[in-house]
């Protein structure tokens, strides 16, 4: 067999496994750039054939880490509507303490899971070799914290974001330290809140009209991320998300609210919802 067939083939081989292991439903990889760190993918059957105008959709998980499920929950919407969905996972305790938390306010200890998603997001970049540019966010309950905190740190970078039923809220507010406020969001993140690129946004926040349960979201002295102020936004999570919707609004960022009728904290029963607003979105940009 002559050389030029033997290079021929192993390329072959190598589109082959890329094919494999890199479309349709994924397996789960670990980040090249914190192992600790994982993700999987949907790419659509097409994507080689013209990758052209195709957009990201990033699905965070909750607490519950159902990031599977949430991929999967996207797959038709983006089979159809010429998206790629990336889930990443955030798993307990990568400092090996046990804390299930700490994605959510985007800081714990030395690790920036802002950072961390950009980072998996260059990484699936490389690997299909297309720039999405901005990208579609969603996160439910944990996932909501992370998506809200995220947009107010890179706005730039967010087409769109879908804000599901967090717990605890940080509010456009400069008389309360960060997480419930922005007081200090500079000397935190190094650049002060960008409200022109906020206002570029479109912001969805969505909950369900039953969702009213306390018990896990009201923060008590002494507890890890109790703050002053921490429970000012409201009891229940219909009441944050509400106070969220008008600290957004009166900085001029155009939100819109869905109280989704018979649901109680379940992100699987906002999903309708949730791809109305991304089509929408993706209508606006095309």
């Amino acid at each position: 067999m002559q050389q030029t067939d033997i290079k021929s083939n192993s390329e072959n081989a190598a589109v082959r496994g890329l094919a494999l292991y890199y479309r349709g439903s994924t397996t789960i990889f670990s980040c090249q750039h914190d192992p600790r760190f994982q993700y999987c993918l949907y790419v659509p059957p097409g994507f080689d054939d013209d990758k052209s105008g195709y957009r990201l959709i990033v699905a965070m998980h909750g607490t519950g880490r159902s990031m599977v499920q949430y991929r999967d929950a996207f797959a038709e919407f983006a089979r159809y509507n010429r998206c790629v969905v990336l889930a990443p996972l955030f798993a307990v305790g990568p400092l090996g303490d046990g804390n299930a938390h700490g994605f959510k306010y985007i800081i714990e200890q030395d690790l920036r899971y802002d950072q961390l998603l950009l980072a998996m997001i260059d990484e699936v970049s490389a690997l299909l070799e297309y720039d999405f540019g901005r990208f579609l966010l969603f996160g439910y309950s944990g996932g909501g914290h992370f998506a809200h905190r995220f947009l107010y740190i890179h706005p730039e970078k967010l087409l769109g974001v879908s804000v599901g039923a967090p717990g605890s809220v940080t509010l456009l507010d400069d008389s309360k330290a960060w997480w419930p406020g922005v007081q200090n969001f500079e000397q935190i993140f190094g650049k002060p809140l960008n409200y022109s690129a906020l206002r570029e946004v479109a912001v969805q926040l969505v909950v369900g009209k039953v969702d009213l349960e306390t018990w896990e979201i009201t923060h008590k002295p002494g507890g890890r991320y109790y703050m002053p102020g921490c429970n000012d936004a409201g009891v229940t999570r219909i009441e944050r998300n509400t106070a969220l919707l008008n600290s957004l609004r009166e900085h001029g960022i155009d939100a819109v609210q869905d109280i989704v009728p018979n649901v109680g904290h379940d992100g699987m029963k906002v999903l309708e919802q949730v791809k109305d607003f991304f089509l929408r979105v993706l209508l606006a940009h095309r």
